[in-house]
């Protein structure tokens, strides 16, 4: 596995860059205040635009870390950021990293997020040469996990309990891809 950080990524729609703090009013307002977006993650609603631009300066200070895969997604378009994708964890003995995303509720429905999340498994795969990437979501938030389906991610299985997020306790649905068989899928 090669560390490479957080590279500029773009897609038809979309760029995948470092996070400035900057973004934090369109962070605030599209997704890190809404009760909705938050629910089904491990961190709470942000209070105030102050708290997000806090958090922004602290990720922007990481962003040049080799380690760091932290993604703001931008729409192209207007250059407005309207989610985040990244590693939630890297595991290198296995070299493997699982990743997690979050999108506005204007932009559900868009397949937005399957466009990111298949840009940042590719790059996972081809440039920092992992062996596999994975997923997880809590089972009452199915709608995840038809974008890890859409990206290739195969269901592995479900954790009980294995997880905590807004809601308390949760099942976690897993998934996973091996590099052999994403090179299979992008053939």
């Amino acid at each position: 596995m090669k560390q490479l950080g957080t590279k500029v990524l773009e897609t038809e729609r979309l760029r995948l860059r470092p996070f400035k703090a900057s973004d934090a009013e369109n962070m605030y307002k599209n997704w890190a205040s809404d009760a909705e977006v938050t629910r089904y993650l491990t961190w709470p609603v942000h209070e105030s635009v102050k708290g997000t631009r806090a958090l922004l300066e602290l990720w922007e200070k990481e962003a040049d870390s080799p380690s760091t895969y932290q993604w703001c997604i931008e729409l192209k378009e207007t250059g407005e950021a309207i989610g985040s994708i990244g590693s939630a964890h890297l595991y290198e003995h296995i070299e493997a990293v699982e990743v997690g995303y979050c999108i506005g509720k204007a932009f559900w429905g868009k397949g937005i997020m399957t466009e990111a999340l298949r840009a940042v498994r590719d790059f996972l795969f081809a440039q920092a040469e992992v062996n596999r990437v994975e997923a997880c979501h809590d089972t009452n938030n199915p709608v995840s996990g038809k974008v890890m389906e859409k990206c290739g991610l195969r269901f592995e299985g479900i954790r009980k309990q294995g997880g905590k997020n807004n809601t308390g306790l949760c099942d976690l649905a897993c998934y996973g891809l091996v590099k052999r068989d994403w090179e299979e899928l992008v053939k």
